[in-house]
């Protein structure tokens, strides 16, 4: 392990290494699945309702999530990604044939979605506490930043490219992309090697994740911060997943436009990873419940019919704000419980972030066809409003002043890799 303060000198670590390139790759499809999914429903001729049915299947195996924190913390964390990828790459691949044939039963595209979805779902808790594996003390905040970057690189890849492919050659040749991606990191994910912990007995499915449980619901900030992302999560799934493409395909720039707004919300993210690898806040805590605000400002000019590129201007600043959040949470996280539960912490903190996401998706179709894109995404801004007023009621989200102690002096020790 490396000694570092800098993000770029950890990519001295070939582990490191190995793992940030995978995760460009990876979100780079991401990028290209987010927009080829749902200019690919609209090319079938799904229509709105339709639309939002692929993408409710999208994201309604994310429900599993909590299944995927529970393999990351039993099996070797580079494996249980390595797989999902596998998984990504076979159900993109089926997207990808079915836009390049210009017709497919709904109920193959929701399937073939719904796989992504459970691949989606398999992966993230791993990812968060991958970097455990991986990094100690003071490094982690520094290789946190650099995973954040990764994601922010290659969704800017990915997303300003997609916008591009799918104006000049449809959404199939995106679909396609992200297939190859997606085998690229895997490839690169089983070449990690990542510690199996152990224990002097494994106990049953239902203890492990009774114990994931009251580690998640043992600090009151954990679960007061994952109600306001579950709230702020469906605001944001229902407007970049329905709300967003439908009001850009009303006249308002398209694919590409949307291409652009969401690539620039990356290249905000990427500047985000600069700023959370030097930024010590001193009440952290505080900080993470502030920064989701910030996801309104988007929404409320969709609501007031901004033009496309008022838009991509303002949409690096929830961009940036989005990755120092999630540099912030994974290091403090990461800092409060010992190595062998992070997977599962994870996940019932994303497992509140996936919970409605489904059901919001799945009406906001119905929704903003009866009473307008633009009134539906003035809702999804208020709810953000609302969450984040809602938390700063918390005294220990308002006072908690310092990050807890590193966990890494956990008494927990680790098989050979």
């Amino acid at each position: 392990m490396l000694a570092a303060s800098s993000p770029t000198l950890l990519l001295k670590d070939v582990s490191v290494a190995r793992l940030f390139v995978a995760r460009v790759a990876g979100n780079a499809g991401d990028g290209f699945g987010q927009i080829a999914l749902s200019f690919g429903a609209l090319h079938l001729g799904y229509g709105a309702t339709g639309l939002s049915a692929v993408v409710a299947c999208k994201t309604a195996p994310t429900l599993l999530v909590v299944a995927g924190g529970l393999a990351g913390d039993r099996c070797r964390r580079h494996r249980v990604m390595a797989s999902a990828e596998i998984l990504a790459a076979g159900a993109w691949t089926g997207l990808a044939a079915c836009f390049l044939l210009g017709a497919a039963p709904l109920a193959v595209v929701c399937g073939l979605a719904a796989l992504s979805g459970l691949a989606r779902s398999l992966l993230l808790p791993a990812e968060r506490g991958i970097v455990a594996d991986l990094v100690h003390g003071e490094d982690r905040r520094a290789a946190n930043a650099l995973l954040g970057q990764s994601v922010a690189a290659g969704l800017l890849t990915g997303l300003v490219l997609s916008g591009a492919v799918v104006a000049a050659a449809g959404p199939g040749w995106a679909a396609a992309i992200k297939a190859g991606t997606s085998a690229l990191g895997a490839v690169l994910l089983r070449r990690l090697r990542t510690p199996q912990w152990r224990r002097d007995r494994r106990p049953g499915v239902m203890t492990d994740l009774g114990a994931g449980w009251r580690e998640f619901t043992s600090t009151q900030w954990v679960w007061v911060l994952t109600a306001q992302f579950t709230a702020v999560a469906v605001a944001v799934t229902a407007f970049s997943a329905v709300l967003g493409p439908l009001y850009m395909a009303q006249g308002h720039g398209g694919p590409g436009g949307w291409g652009m707004v969401a690539g620039l919300e990356a290249a905000g993210a990427l500047a985000g990873g600069v700023v959370a690898a030097r930024w010590r806040p001193a009440r952290p805590v505080l900080a993470m419940a502030l920064l989701p605000a910030t996801a309104a400002t988007p929404l409320l000019l969709t609501g007031a019919g901004a033009t496309w590129w008022t838009l991509a201007l303002v949409s690096p600043v929830p961009g940036a704000c989005q990755t120092i959040y999630g540099v912030l949470w994974t290091t403090t996280v990461q800092a409060t419980f010992p190595p062998q539960v992070l997977a599962r912490v994870n996940s019932w903190n994303l497992l509140g972030g996936f919970a409605f996401t489904p059901a919001a998706v799945l009406v906001a179709g119905p929704l903003s066809s009866g009473l307008g894109v633009t009134t539906t995404t003035l809702g999804a801004a208020a709810l953000v409003i609302a969450a984040t007023l809602a938390t700063l009621t918390s005294t220990q989200v308002r006072h908690l002043h310092t990050e807890p102690p590193d966990s890494t002096t956990s008494a927990a020790t680790p098989a050979a890799p």
